[in-house]
């Protein structure tokens, strides 16, 4: 695709970001968007917002786990960058106002003491690099109509990003049983949905090698200090006004409020 229509998707989703209007799926418009093309629209908004003072700290895998991508009829993961703006206090409320249609996931987060590039980054690898993990809370956001997204649609978005909110209780990977950790959403006080860390990729250390290993096409490195998502790990659930809980058993709760 050309440079100019990079620049007008880019330009088309951060409108609808920014006036919470979401457009067409950009596939419908732009027919040539592939998953490399529409990697360079989210390169084009990273840039964007790098120059007017935002951050970029780190990366995010989603639709990871089958449940996920059933739910959004997509047979393939997406990623994007992780941005300080979009990033959360926990304990504080959020506003429905600032988003399109959004979801809450329940997610492990890791922060790296080492730097990372693949190819042939090993689940080794990442474990050496992990300083450590916390649990997390990704609320997921498409400024396409109606979530009706391919893969391209989606990697445009920059992976559907909205918010993200870190936990208090860090921990260390032998403190951790990631292969098998059950995790629940609670809304009002009551269960709505459930899941478990091996739904991410059977170890979410694997999606996060199996991720490193992806943006090595694009030559990313990934860095000490940064923050990496490796998607949820039970089927989102829409968001609405009220208390959110959610919770990693033996581990520790986000909680935070919906106005």
């Amino acid at each position: 695709m050309q440079s100019n229509d990079l620049q007008e998707i880019a330009l088309a989703l951060r409108t609808a970001r920014t006036n919470r209007q979401p457009i067409d799926a950009p596939i419908k418009n732009w027919p040539g968007l592939d998953a490399d093309s529409a990697f360079k629209v989210q390169q084009i908004t990273v840039d964007h917002a790098v120059s007017n003072g935002d951050r970029m700290v780190g990366y995010k895998l989603g639709n990871i786990a089958k449940a996920m991508q059933d739910a959004f009829g997509l047979d393939k993961p997406d990623y994007g960058f992780l941005l300080a703006s979009t990033f959360a206090y926990e304990g504080t409320s959020l506003s429905l106002d600032q988003y399109i249609e959004p979801f809450v996931e329940l997610e492990p987060a890791f922060v790296l003491r080492g730097n990372l590039r693949g190819p042939n980054v090993t689940v080794a690898d990442v474990i050496n690099a992990i300083d450590y993990a916390i649990p997390a809370i990704e609320i997921i956001d498409s400024r396409v109509k109606n979530w009706e997204i391919g893969l391209a649609d989606t990697l445009a978005d920059n992976g559907s990003t909205g918010s993200v909110l870190l936990g208090g209780t860090p921990r260390r990977l032998t403190d951790l049983n990631l292969s098998n950790t059950r995790g629940t959403v609670r809304f009002n006080d009551r269960e709505v949905m459930a899941g478990n860390t091996k739904n991410i990729l059977g170890n979410p250390i694997s999606a996060v090698a199996w991720l490193i290993n992806r943006l090595a096409a694009y030559d990313i490195e990934f860095k000490a200090g940064q923050v990496i998502m490796p998607g949820s790990c039970l089927q989102a659930v829409p968001m609405k006004k009220g208390h959110w809980s959610c919770t990693y058993e033996g581990w520790g709760t986000v909680e935070f409020d919906v106005v």
